[in-house]
């Protein structure tokens, strides 16, 4: 889409009505009443956090979009940079008038090679039609937008290791308080918003926070871009309402499982957030119903494994993934990853004893809520979950020395 298309589509009008119609508290309101949550994860109320931003302070006050994308199973934030990027560019704007900021300052996952490419030309030819800049549309608001690639590390999709990234150092995220909104790049006031949380903000101003509410359930406002992948004939990334059960997403959009196999397992949320059986799919997909069930909505990455899919082996990948991220700033988080993955190992192997199940569960426990940010809970949050709900395949590989999954595969 070129930035003539978009316009052509209405494209920047919300933009135009926000800045000579509209006040900034104006659009925090209509953002608190839409209900949208944070879609980067934590799914903490957007226009609750924006009101966060001290309107007193004397330091410049910042945007900053957290497009590090790099949890295991999304793929989202991708989708709108490469399909709408100028839907972004106008939601950043909005946003950055509704904190009273001046610079936005846009961190995009290094790999994301020609996703940045795509980016850089979205804010130039915005800059050229008068969108970005000064005297935004002769409304007076000024707003400079910076591209800031980062380096292929996982740790600093969390907000302050983004933080710290941005500044020049290295990205190890900050103990809080103080937060951000107070405290955060250079010292200075400042949010930190996912794409997706952006982009959705054009569409509650243009059509009202109540019209964006009533898409979701309570509390749980608007829509939601699933990334669905493994084991289902139609992967993809799909914008469905907030509230919509696990299993039609799986069978009614995704098209079930491929091969027409068994379901076993799922992970609702990426690849951080306890994992779901088979029985558990008929939970609506909002953040407080899976939260509700034991498990997190997350960044809204949706695993499929079928029944062919051999658990341990599973838990192992994304241990060793996390013991590899692990910034190694906090003890809890730079040992017991590695001991997970170590011991992990050992029972896929057939090398592990029966206790070192229950030594795999005691270290995940201390590693939950010990830490400065949440890397070490999102080791270990798998690790309890997959255990627990299929300690009979961990416990196969322990006294049997093979794994009775792949085995039947062969066969």
């Amino acid at each position: 889409m070129t930035v003539e298309e978009y316009r052509h589509t209405g494209g920047y009008e919300t933009l135009k009505k926000v800045l000579l119609e509209m006040k900034p508290d104006q659009v925090i309101d209509e953002v608190k009443k839409s209900g949208l949550r944070g879609r980067g994860g934590a799914g903490f109320p957007t226009g609750m956090k924006w009101s966060f931003i001290p309107k007193t302070s004397d330091k410049p006050r910042y945007m900053v979009v957290n497009s590090d994308e790099s949890e295991p199973g999304t793929c989202k934030d991708r989708v709108i940079i490469e399909k709408t990027p100028f839907l972004l560019m106008e939601g950043i704007a909005i946003s950055s008038y509704a904190i009273g900021s001046s610079v936005c300052y846009l961190y995009i996952r290094g790999e994301y090679y020609d996703q940045a490419l795509i980016l850089q030309k979205a804010i130039a030819d915005a800059y050229q039609h008068g969108y970005l800049g000064k005297n935004i549309l002769g409304s007076g608001y000024n707003l400079d937008v910076y591209l800031h690639r980062g380096a292929g590390a996982y740790i600093c999709g969390e907000e302050t290791g983004l933080l710290e990234s941005l500044e020049g150092k290295k990205g190890w995220p900050r103990l809080k308080p103080p937060f951000p909104a107070t405290s955060g790049l250079y010292g200075c006031p400042t949010c930190v918003n996912n794409v997706e949380t952006l982009a959705a903000v054009v569409s509650i101003i243009q059509k009202g926070g109540d019209w964006y509410a009533s898409l979701g359930t309570p509390k749980n406002g608007g829509t939601r871009l699933f990334c669905v992948s493994g084991h289902v004939k139609k992967p993809g990334t799909y914008e469905l309402p907030l509230g919509i059960p696990l299993r039609s997403i799986i069978y009614d959009y995704a098209g079930g499982i491929k091969n027409d196999r068994k379901l076993k397992a799922v992970i609702p949320g990426g690849s951080s957030v306890p994992i779901l059986t088979a029985d558990e799919i008929d939970v609506k997909m909002d953040f407080d119903s899976v939260a509700a069930i034991g498990s997190l909505l997350g960044s809204g990455g949706v695993v499929v494994m079928n029944e062919d899919t051999c658990m341990v082996k599973a838990l192992l990948r994304i241990t060793k993934f996390y013991a590899h991220e692990s910034c190694g700033q906090c003890t809890p988080c730079r040992e017991g990853t590695t001991w997970l993955k170590k011991t992990l190992q050992r029972v896929y192997d057939g090398d592990a004893r029966q206790q070192d199940l229950d030594h795999l569960l005691g270290i995940a426990f201390n590693m939950m809520g010990t830490t400065i940010c949440a890397l070490s809970d999102a080791a270990a949050m798998p690790v309890r979950s997959y255990i627990q709900k299929f300690r009979h395949e961990f416990e196969y590989h322990v006294q049997h020395k093979c794994c009775d999954v792949e085995a039947a595969v062969r066969v």
